[in-house]
């Protein structure tokens, strides 16, 4: 009997989808060794064009209930928020067009978005100053981390629509984050709990080699 045959298969593929994107980091895998300027060029080096929306994920892909959702704000707040899905579709929402960059080469232009911008939702949980930083959980237990000041920019958007329709499972429905300056592995789909910190918390990837920020145009594809 192999080793893994008392594995569910989600995880054997949980398991060698990371280690193959382990690899890639040891690997330097895709890295040009230049950098770009977004202001003078639109695809970040190394990149490539697609016209469809790639699926990228752990293997598993929580199938979760509209009326179970949940999207909690914690931490470093003065004004913590556990939000139904009907409470936040009822904040004030907002459109936005961007370019998605994904660290396995691919980019989109021109998605269309629509959601609540993150400005907003940190305005009703009041961050207290001592926060510098976020860690964002998604319902699969993926784990991401940013910096207050890549979290709060206006383009970012809590997102519940893709393309004039909701947001599919598959793409991270019903709730996603969107961060278009940044690689797309600090988007976190089925976004669930967003904590205000302190101090940085690395997440899922950052601490599997990936670059603790993922800045494409500087090419800050690994750590």
């Amino acid at each position: 009997m192999a080793e893994d045959d008392d594995v569910p298969l989600s995880g054997q593929i949980r398991d060698r989808l990371v280690e193959a994107k382990q690899g890639w980091a040891r690997d330097g895998r895709l890295l040009t060794g230049t950098t770009a300027d977004p202001a003078a060029t639109r695809m970040p080096p190394g990149q490539r064009l697609v016209t469809d929306f790639p699926v990228l994920d752990l293997g598993v892909q929580p199938d979760v209930a509209p009326e179970k959702y949940r999207l909690r704000v914690e931490g470093l707040v003065a004004a913590p928020l556990r939000l139904t899905l009907d409470e936040f579709l009822d904040l004030r929402q907002a459109t936005r067009t961007n370019d998605i960059h994904c660290v396995t080469q691919w980019s989109r232009y021109d998605n269309l978005w629509e959601g609540v911008p993150v400005p907003e939702l940190l305005a009703l949980a009041r961050p207290k100053d001592e926060a510098r930083f976020v860690s964002l959980t998604s319902y699969d237990g993926y784990t991401t981390n940013l910096a207050i000041e890549d979290f709060a920019r206006p383009d970012n958007l809590f997102a519940h629509a893709w393309a004039g329709a909701p947001l599919e499972r598959k793409h991270g429905g019903p709730v996603r984050l969107v961060v278009p300056h940044l690689y797309f592995w600090k988007s976190p789909k089925w976004l669930t709990r967003i904590e205000l910190l302190r101090e940085d918390r690395p997440g899922f990837w950052e601490v599997r080699g990936y670059h603790n920020r993922g800045d494409p145009w500087m090419e800050e594809r690994y750590g």
